[in-house]
C-alpha cells in the first residue's frame, strides 16, 4: 500500500457509477486509527467478468483495436455471439446471413422479384400478383386438397370408366381415352340391329343361329328387351318369352299358358335387336 503525506485535508466524493467509502469525509494525513478507502464501479470488468450496461452511448468504439468497430448506425468488422441477443427493432443485413443453429421465427418474408411468406404454422404464401410466375424443378409432391381457381382437388384419378362421377378428381390421359373408347364401344352397341329367322324346336322354344351382343360400359345387360319377336308378323309379349344363349345359339323361350298359344313347325319366326352381327 502506497503512503501518501497531505498537507490539506482530502475528500473523495461519488459520481456517476463510482462509489467511495467513506464518502464526502475529510481524510486528514494524521487521522488516528488510519483509514482504509475504497473505490468501486459497482461490477467488475476484467477478461473473465460479466460486465453490464444499461445504454452506451459513443460516436465510434473500437472492441480489439481490429476486428470490431462500433460507430453510429454502423457495425463494421466481426464479431462472435456466444450468448443470447435480443432485438427490440429491426435487423437489416446487406450481406449473407449463415445460421449454423436452428432458426426460430414467426413469420418470414422475402422480397426479390416476387413476395414469398412462411408462416410458423407450416403455411406459406407464394407470390402476391395473379401475374407471379412459380417455377420448381426436380418432384413436386403434394397431400391433402389442391385448389385450382377455387374449385378443389383432392386426387388424381385414372378410373378409365369414370365410373365415379367425381367432382373432385383430375383424371389421367389414359382414363380419358378408355372412356373415350369405352363410349365409342357404347354406341356401336346401341347401333347394332340385325334381323334373324328362326326355327321352331318344340311348342314353347325356337332357336336362332346368331349370338347376342354384350352389352359394354355402364350399359345394362342384353336382355329380351333389346330384341322384338314376332310369331308369324304378330309382336310376342315381353312378359310370356325369355331368352338364353347357348354357345353359337340363341334360344327364345315361351310361356305357353302366359301367350296363349303354343309354337307349330309351320311357323315363321323372326327376331329383330342386338345381335353380335
Amino acid at each position: 500500500m502506497a503512503n501518501f503525506i497531505l498537507r490539506n485535508p482530502i475528500i473523495f466524493l461519488d459520481g456517476t457509477g463510482f462509489d467511495t467509502v467513506p464518502d464526502n469525509e475529510e481524510i486528514f494525513a494524521n487521522t488516528r486509527p488510519q483509514k482504509n478507502i475504497s473505490f468501486n464501479i459497482g461490477q467488475a470488468v476484467s477478461t473473465t467478468s460479466n460486465t453490464v450496461f444499461n445504454q452506451l452511448s459513443t460516436e465510434k468504439l473500437i472492441i480489439d483495436n481490429q476486428s470490431l468497430v462500433l460507430t453510429k448506425n454502423v457495425i463494421s468488422g466481426s464479431f462472435t455471439q456466444t450468448g443470447n441477443q435480443t432485438l427490440s427493432s429491426n435487423l437489416n443485413v446487406s450481406g449473407n446471413l449463415s445460421i449454423l443453429g436452428d432458426l426460430t421465427f414467426e413469420t418470414i418474408e422475402a422480397e426479390l422479384t416476387q413476395s414469398s411468406t412462411i408462416f410458423k404454422s407450416g403455411s406459406t404464401i407464394f407470390g402476391n400478383d395473379t401475374t407471379d410466375k412459380q417455377f420448381f424443378t426436380g418432384s413436386l409432391f403434394l397431400s391433402g386438397s389442391k385448389k385450382i381457381n377455387g374449385y378443389s382437388i383432392n386426387e388424381i384419378s385414372n378410373d378409365t370408366g369414370l365410373s365415379d362421377s367425381s367432382a373432385t378428381a383430375l383424371v389421367t390421359e389414359n382414363a380419358v381415352v378408355s372412356a373415350s373408347q369405352a363410349s365409342d364401344d357404347e354406341l356401336a352397341y346401341l347401333r347394332k340391329s340385325f334381323t334373324k329367322i328362326g326355327t321352331i324346336t318344340n311348342s314353347s322354344t325356337a332357336s336362332f343361329s346368331a349370338v347376342t351382343a354384350s352389352s359394354p360400359g355402364i350399359l345394362t345387360s342384353t336382355s329380351e328387351v333389346d330384341f322384338m319377336f314376332f310369331n308369324n308378323g304378330m309382336l310376342m309379349e315381353y312378359n310370356a318369352i325369355e331368352i338364353e344363349q347357348t354357345g353359337s345359339n340363341l334360344l327364345l323361350k315361351v310361356d305357353n299358358n302366359s301367350i296363349g298359344y303354343d309354337l307349330e313347325s309351320g311357323d315363321e319366326i323372326v327376331a329383330f335387336g342386338k345381335f353380335n352381327s
